[in-house]
């Protein structure tokens, strides 16, 4: 792959982790935020629609069409990780990584429109996600274990 770069890509579900959220939250152009309860109950009352929560059928939906993906784009996931809430992904790619993370969220959203355990409704993500450079070797070795294990060992199915 030319020009290629290591991904560290999340994004979250819809309704699962607002703004001011208590474990903390990225503002975008801003970065990190401390929790700020006021704003994560306001946005909670601006939701239209109830919270995603992901099935293990949809889970292994989103995780198949990602690799699907890469196949097609010669790219390389280093790590997956579908949980409840949210999707872990460290890739190699060799296009921008919003762009990276963009195509796995559409391609996401369609299979999961998709039979069996089709979820029929307007939101399925939040908007944008967060997107790092991964470095260097031992950044890249840090974050494949906590995206493959570290959560599970935290207890955290989410």
């Amino acid at each position: 792959m030319n020009d290629s770069h290591i991904y560290f890509i999340t994004w979250t579900t819809y309704g699962t982790w607002l703004p001011g959220d208590g474990r903390g939250w990225r503002q975008t152009g801003r970065g990190e935020r401390e929790p700020q309860p006021l704003l994560e109950d306001w946005c909670r009352r601006k939701m239209n629609e109830n919270p995603v929560l992901l099935t293990p059928v949809q889970r292994n939906k989103i995780e198949l069409i990602c690799f699907e993906h890469v196949k097609i784009r010669n790219w390389h996931i280093h790590a997956i990780a579908v949980r409840s809430n949210h999707v872990h992904i460290v890739v190699t790619a060799d296009a921008e990584p919003t762009k990276v993370r963009d195509q796995f969220k559409a391609n996401s959203t369609r299979v999961l429109r998709q039979p069996p355990e089709a979820l029929n409704r307007e939101k399925v993500w939040t908007r944008g996600g967060d997107c790092s450079n991964v470095d260097n070797e031992d950044d890249l070795e840090k974050i494949v274990l906590y995206v493959t294990e570290a959560q599970d060992r935290m207890g955290d199915d989410q």
